[in-house]
């Protein structure tokens, strides 16, 4: 059993929906994992903004727009009127409850439920498309398996006990189609993994049902050594650890969320990355071995605060820390990346809405800079201690651009924090210096 997910832009139009459907016709078991179709999430997210302020006027106009693009699809995917009107009442189902959400009180839970209509249209169109193309395929409803527990994290126990019970009601059939994202949360709402969590679906399902592999299908043609959006002559990797996959996902990387990694890690299931457009093309894959001895790949993260905190010696150096961190802990923000020595802490966070608290609950303790429009570079690779002069290599790129603070991961990162005016200069030096 192997687990596929297309994200948007693999089903963004009726081309590239026949266009997975010839990819996802094999003979070999498979659970395919669906995002909504292009540009569907943010105009649902739009739909959700104006309910939210309440311009149910400028909502229902909205509502039909989209409904309409979909009639659309529908017109030209399907051969057969029977099939086109089977389509166009899920459509029509789909939009009928957008309206009905404009004509009552707008909580967050109905939120959820506007956001969950692109997964739960472009499974249905996909899965009548196939049914009739004469394809032997069940829709798998994700809210009957996927659910989060009380503290918003996924719920093993329930998502392996349902998800097999679900595959077990059709004993002859090869193929599921299921929608990424959406979810059920402890109290039985309709819930989402957020944005990107259609990779997460993915990699859940396959950990549950013990994958022999998790492919996530994308325009692009692997994970590149660099960003092609900003740097040119990028090239794809072939082979990364889940760990520096983790990282290269956690700090910038577009093509994979960084949740997906964790579960796949956990029961050693390989996370191939394929692109639609060329099937032919190896991709990326990521397992726990990888080529040893080299620098992988760059990747950044905007949005980035550099916070330094210098101890203003009110309490024990020894407290100063467990002070610090407790603060953080308190007010729910995560910190990036952190350096310490005995009076002063180096930190960055890509949260700035509790920053201000955390300022104010520092001050009796410490003197505190905060600067924004920050970046963190980060460098994978086989870093290792003992695999000597990687870091003169990247540090040398970077002789020309200020680096605010430089921090040395496990083995497999070496992140740096720059202002984001000198990101292209310090994504194209290391290009030229590192990988060349």
């Amino acid at each position: 059993m192997k687990v596929l997910k297309f994200g948007g832009t693999s089903v963004g139009s009726v081309e590239r929906i026949k266009h997975v459907a010839r990819l996802i016709c094999s003979e070999e078991p498979k659970v395919v994992v669906l995002s909504a179709m292009s540009g569907t999430t943010n105009a649902l997210a739009a739909i959700a903004g104006q309910l939210s302020g309440n311009d149910v006027a400028g909502e229902l106009a909205s509502v039909a727009e989209l409904e309409g693009r979909y009639a659309d699809v529908s017109d030209r995917l399907y051969r057969s009127e029977g099939s086109r009107a089977k389509a166009k009442a899920h459509i029509s189902e789909s939009f009928a409850l957008l309206r009905r959400i404009a004509g009552e009180p707008f909580t967050s839970t109905a939120e959820k439920v506007v956001l969950a209509q692109g997964e739960l249209i472009v499974t249905r169109l996909m899965h009548l498309y196939l049914k009739e193309e004469g394809v032997n395929a069940a829709l798998l409803p994700a809210t009957d398996f996927m659910r989060t527990d009380r503290y918003g994290e996924p719920d093993m126990r329930f998502i392996r006990r349902n998800v097999r019970k679900a595959l077990n009601e059709y004993p002859f059939t090869r193929l599921f189609i299921t929608q990424g994202y959406i979810c059920r949360n402890a109290a039985g709402e309709i819930d989402n993994l957020r944005r990107g969590g259609s990779d997460y679906s993915a990699s859940l399902i396959g950990a549950a049902l013990g994958a022999s592999e998790i492919q996530i299908w994308t325009d692009i043609d692997g994970l590149h050594n660099n960003d092609p959006r900003v740097v040119h002559r990028t090239t794809p990797v072939r082979r990364l650890t889940f760990d520096e996959a983790s990282k290269l996902a956690h700090f910038g990387a577009k093509i994979l969320h960084p949740t997906c990694i964790l579960p796949a890690k956990q029961k050693n299931i390989p996370v191939r990355l394929l692109n639609t457009m060329d099937p032919e093309a190896p991709g990326t894959l990521i397992s726990d071995t990888a080529d040893t001895g080299r620098i992988k790949a760059v990747a950044a993260k905007d949005d980035v605060t550099y916070v330094k905190i210098r101890s203003t010696y009110k309490v024990p150096s020894y407290r100063f820390l467990n002070k610090v961190f407790g603060i953080f802990d308190r007010l729910h923000t995560p910190i990036d990346l952190m350096v310490t020595s005995d009076v002063e802490i180096s930190l960055s966070v890509d949260s700035r809405e509790r920053l201000p608290q955390i300022v104010e609950a520092l001050s009796p303790y410490a003197d505190v800079t905060v600067e924004d429009d920050m970046v963190i570079v980060c460098v994978v690779g086989d870093l290792k201690w003992y695999n000597v002069g990687f870091e003169t290599r990247i540090i040398g790129a970077l002789k020309d651009i200020p680096v605010r603070m430089i921090s040395y991961g496990d083995n497999c990162d070496l992140s740096l924090v720059m202002h984001r005016d000198n990101k292209k200069q310090a994504l194209e030096a290391l290009n030229n210096c590192v990988f060349h």
